[in-house]
């Protein structure tokens, strides 16, 4: 079993910066990819951003040039730079790990972006 824990979701002003943290703890785990997803309110979760293992990254067209994915292979951990943030970025932003051997993906508990205008 893998658990994920999320952290730095707040209310910011647009413009503004954010940094989200997301990391996997358990035993004898491998992750192939990390993921960040946001979901607003009535709307379907999203894909924002990718990391693979290898530090290949993507992005949602909506975020490209504006929030960065990087990761820590060694520390199971993810983190998301979101710089000039609008009132659409306004979220719950979640977490996931994309377990490999066996394949399974987990999920973390969200944390809530607001962005004001």
């Amino acid at each position: 079993q893998v658990q994920l824990e999320e952290s730095g979701g707040v209310l910011v002003q647009a413009g503004e910066s954010l940094t989200l943290s997301c990391a996997a703890s358990g035993r004898f785990f491998t992750v192939g990819r990390m993921c960040w997803y946001r979901q607003a309110l009535e709307n379907e979760r999203e894909l924002v951003a990718t990391i693979t293992s290898g530090g290949v990254t993507n992005y949602a067209v909506s975020v490209e040039g504006r929030f960065t994915i990087s990761g820590d292979n060694a520390k199971n951990s993810v983190t998301l730079q979101m710089n000039s943030l609008k009132p659409e970025d306004t979220a719950v932003y979640y977490c996931r790990a994309d377990v490999v051997a066996p394949t399974r993906a987990y999920w973390g508990q969200g944390t809530q972006v607001t962005v004001s205008s």
